[in-house]
């Protein structure tokens, strides 16, 4: 227990809140409208706190000098498929972060969008959230991040904002990512392979690279398959049917040619989500939640910079006996 606090809204499957308590934050509240996507939260951890409806109804004074604010604000404002409508779309909930920050006057902010929003026709937008930020006391920043530079087998680029009290950002580094590409094949081989496909291993060999950008879909549109077609074909060059969800995975009786899909199991395994992470819902409500989520090592990576900043020597010595912790128990289980 670390006592570094977080309140979350727009919390979804819990891809970033996953990634935040690996990092050593402890969630006061977690937000999220979806239904199914709120089960998950409750299923997976059942000592939070958290509230099923819209983030406008959460006072944020109620949660004054919490430790950290985060969330994946909607990304249709800013997303190609979202038309790129900005602060004129119904669904953008920057605004929201803002007055939460405002009332509950975090230390430290983390928001996380699509990288449309790093694009030159929202450059007064950035600029606007980021003056405010300043006027709030809080020095901030914008980067790109790339999963798959933190072990993550797909592309997923995001842009994130941290923010934070002067006097902690001046010791906020974005830090290096751990360089550990995985391919398709590599994260998912023990999954193709657990129900005794024969083909399982060539499979892998020949998916050698890391996959393209997950798409969950909305309720509105899109169903329980990998995307668009210029998706559906970069999956297929991974050997990987984009058409649907399979219910199972390969078995012995499956022949050695056959051409996959993913299962619902190994669409989280793309996105980073622990094995022990389970996912409530019926198929396509399912997937939708795994395809929007915040893959979480990319989350806990940029976590454990800010528990740096915050923490300072404190943090490091956290960070130090979690790893201490994880080598212990990867010892006992081998």
């Amino acid at each position: 227990m670390t006592g570094i606090s977080v309140l979350e809204i727009c919390a979804g499957a819990g891809g970033q809140a996953s990634g935040l308590e690996a990092a050593g934050f402890e969630h006061q509240l977690a937000v999220e409208i979806d239904p199914a996507a709120a089960n998950t939260l409750r299923l997976n951890r059942p000592g939070w706190d958290v509230f099923e409806g819209d983030v406008r109804a959460v006072n944020g004074r109620d949660y004054r000098g919490i430790d950290l604010l985060a969330g994946g604000v909607p990304c249709p404002p800013f997303s190609i498929a979202g038309q790129q409508l900005g602060k004129d779309d119904e669904r953008d909930l920057f605004p929201e972060a803002l007055r939460l920050v405002r009332e509950a006057r975090p230390t430290a902010v983390l928001l996380e969008n699509v990288r449309g929003l790093a694009s030159r026709r929202f450059d007064s937008y950035r600029e606007a959230i980021l003056s405010e930020l300043n006027d709030l006391g809080y020095d901030s920043d914008w980067k790109l991040l790339e999963a798959a530079s933190y072990g993550v087998p797909q592309l997923r680029p995001r842009f994130i904002l941290v923010a934070m009290k002067r006097r902690h950002f001046k010791k906020f580094s974005w830090g290096l990512h751990n360089g550990q590409t995985k391919t398709v094949g590599e994260a998912l081989y023990p999954l193709m392979s657990a129900d005794g496909w024969l083909g399982a291993s060539r499979w892998a060999s020949n998916a050698s690279k890391v996959a393209p950008t997950l798409v969950g879909g909305s309720k509105k549109h899109g169903g329980a398959d990998l995307g668009p077609t210029r998706a559906k074909a970069a999956w297929l060059a991974l050997g990987v049917d984009g058409r649907g969800i399979a219910d199972h995975a390969p078995n012995h009786l499956t022949p050695l040619d056959h051409t996959p899909r993913l299962t619902l199991d190994m669409a989280a395994a793309v996105q980073g989500f622990s094995p022990d992470w389970t996912i409530h819902g019926r198929k396509t409500a399912a997937y939708r939640q795994i395809g929007n989520a915040f893959p979480p090592p990319v989350a806990e990576a940029v976590g454990r910079q800010i528990l740096r900043a915050l923490s300072g020597k404190q943090g490091e010595t956290m960070l130090n006996n979690r790893r201490d912790l994880d080598r212990v128990s990867t010892t006992l289980a081998g």
